[in-house]
């Protein structure tokens, strides 16, 4: 599909924290994303990864801090309408089809034309002939094809991805590749948690690894990218 028009946006997190009682899953984490990065967030099981992640979903609320999104200019931008999150748990509906999950999704967010949007992302996601097909009947990776799909229907400038090969075989990590590519190389920019080295972190321009809910290493600080995916593989 050829990538529409969008506006540019980075997140800005300042001093988020995120505690549940006297548990910090996220201790003062300060950064900027630009416009068009593609950031690997790594660490080990419990570093923070995913809470970060719900909280520019804005599906969870920081303890303290703020959370910005800017346009490339500096400018204030809409949350609703510049961002897809595709969670660890896929979070589509059994007893839906393929389709008419993300007709559903497409109806929330109030999308236009949206019959034609979703034919043409299970298109894109190589489930074409399975739309009519209830999601109780597919394999995780399909599932997961799903929820990478419903991520893209309002075409967001920003795309958060919470392990996003999870369940993926071979040929679908490639396929998911080849897409986060084409977003990230249309001035997208994209924001996932990932273990290890992939086709997919070889699309990061940037690393993060946390630990302890703290920002441990950062490429734009002088650490290396390698590093900090092998050591979260570890």
């Amino acid at each position: 599909m050829t990538a529409p028009a969008f506006t540019p946006t980075g997140i800005r997190f300042e001093n988020i924290e995120k505690r549940y009682g006297s548990l910090y899953a996220l201790r003062r984490v300060r950064l900027e994303i630009r416009a068009g990065e593609s950031v690997a967030f790594a660490g080990r099981n419990g570093s923070g990864k995913t809470t970060l992640l719900r909280i520019a979903a804005r599906l969870v609320r920081a303890s303290s801090g703020q959370l910005d999104f800017l346009t490339s200019g500096g400018e204030p931008a809409d949350f609703a309408t510049q961002t897809g999150f595709v969670a660890h748990a896929t979070m589509v509906y059994d007893e839906l089809t393929a389709e008419e999950n993300l007709l559903l999704f497409a109806k929330l967010q109030g999308i236009a034309d949206s019959s034609a949007r979703a034919a043409a992302l299970l298109d894109e996601v190589g489930l074409s002939e399975r739309r009519k097909s209830l999601v109780r009947t597919f394999s995780r990776g399909m599932r997961q094809r799903v929820a990478i799909a419903r991520a893209l229907l309002n075409e967001p400038s920003i795309l958060l991805l919470d392990e996003p090969a999870t369940g993926l075989d071979p040929e679908g990590i490639t396929w998911l590749a080849n897409t986060l590519r084409r977003m990230r190389d249309a001035g997208r920019t994209i924001l996932m948690s990932l273990h290890g080295e992939s086709e997919v972190s070889a699309l990061a321009t940037r690393a993060v690894r946390l630990d302890a809910g703290f920002v441990a290493a950062d490429t734009q600080t002088g650490a290396n990218l390698h590093s900090i995916l092998t050591f979260a593989g570890a």
